[in-house]
This record gives structure tokens, sequence and C-alpha cells, in this order.
């Protein structure tokens, strides 16, 4: 299966790993696939990217298989077959845990972290040095909002951290990547191995709440966005510089 490439994916994603170095030579990074849009689109833009970019690297397809019923990641093996790349499905319990043994009220969080720390294990076991996260511009922004209006603290998630107990990498290419655009390419390549998401919290975050907040600011104060991102560069916050 081919994909039609994007020119903007690329750009913003280049642009990214240049100014923060997110890639250096014989890097073997695992990029977190959970199935969604976005992990989908950063996988097939870093599969682009490494056939011209001119610093070597190795891409690992890692999915965390949650345990929710009627998620079927056949597609994604057969995507990654066709397109010569190593992947691997991590099968884990975190859904009884967080629904069924704790019952959780408000299971989003516990529920991010194990799924990273079954993800940081995986890098790990597969000999990765860097994982490779899709979250793209509109998080970066939805995630300072979320800090400052519920925690009541300046900040969001850095372009790259690096966890020290794990001696891993964390980059994240698709900080200046709209969510728009990646929507653009998923709707230009219908045939891509999305995988819908049967977990019965999907969108009712306080995550959504923000992401349709700032979209009804952004009707009446256009770039209000793009403004917030400016800020957090101009301010130095979590990695970020101008």
């Amino acid at each position: 299966m081919e994909f039609e490439k994007n020119r903007r994916l690329l750009s913003y994603a280049r642009r990214a790993i240049d100014e923060y170095k997110m890639i250096e030579e014989n890097d073997r990074i695992a990029v977190g696939i959970s199935g969604g849009k976005d992990s989908i689109a950063l996988f097939c833009t870093l599969i682009a990217l490494k056939r011209f970019y001119p610093i070597n690297f190795e891409i690992v397809g890692v999915t965390i298989d949650m345990g929710f019923e009627g998620m079927d990641f056949s597609k994604v093996t057969e995507f990654c077959a066709e397109q010569g790349i190593e992947y691997h499905i991590v099968k884990t319990e975190i859904s009884q845990i967080i629904f069924d043994y704790r019952e959780e009220s408000n299971p989003c969080s516990l529920c991010a972290r194990m799924r990273r720390g079954a993800l940081h294990d995986a890098a790990k076991e597969y000999n990765c040095n860097k994982i490779a996260l899709g979250h793209h511009f509109d998080d970066v922004v939805e995630t300072f909002v979320l800090n400052l209006a519920y925690e009541g603290r300046l900040g969001t998630f850095s372009p790259v951290t690096y966890l020290s107990r794990k001696d891993l990498t964390m980059i994240r290419p698709f900080i200046y990547t709209a969510e728009k655009d990646i929507k653009y390419f998923m709707g230009k390549n219908p045939n891509l191995p999305l995988v819908e998401s049967t977990c019965p919290a999907d969108k009712a975050t306080r995550r959504e709440e923000v992401k349709q907040f700032l979209a009804e600011q952004e009707k009446t104060n256009k770039g209000i966005k793009h403004r917030i991102l400016g800020a957090i560069q101009k301010a130095n916050l979590d990695g970020y510089h101008e």
C-alpha cells in the first residue's frame, strides 16, 4: 500500500526535527502507534522522511494493545510489512486494571501513565534509543491551557525529553503540525490503517472541552493558538525556543 506524501507534514516535521535535533546518526526510533490519525500520520511522515533525510536512522512501529474489545491491528501489521518496517504489538491488561479492578472515575491520567510505561519498556526490549510520539501543534496549546486552567501552572510537554532512568529520549516531530493538516493527509489517503478506539472514556475528557473552547476563541480571535505557542517559545518554557 502506497500513500500520497504530504509536503506540508514533511516540511513541518523536518523543521521541528532540525530545530530541536530530534534525530541523530544511527538512531533506532520506536514510533508509538495507537492506530489513531496522529500516530499513523507521524509513522507515514517518518517513513517518507527516512528515504531522503541526510542522517541515517531506523524506525520500529510499536503498538500498546490496552485490551479494549474490538480493536484490530491486523491492517497496521499488513501496512508495516508492505513498507518493510519492523512492527510489534504489546498485549497488556491496562483496560481491565482501570475499568474493572480499579473502577477509576477519571481513568485517562492513570491510563496514560500505564501506556507510557509499557511503551518505554517495549522500546528498551526492541533496542530503541528514542520514542517518537504523534502530539501535534494543537496538543501543545491545549496542554498549556489545561495546565493553566486546571493545575494553575505554566507548562506543556517538551519537544524532546530525556528519561534518565530508562536511558530513552522522547521526541515529538509534529509540534509545528496542525491537526487540520493531519486530517487533510488522512483524507487524501483513505486506505491507511486507522484503528477506531473503543475506549469508553474516549472524547469525554477535559481536553475535549479545551479543544472546543479554543475552537470558539479562534473564531473571534484568529491566530490565538499560534500566539500561545509563540508565548511558550519566548518564555523558553519546557525546552521550547524561538
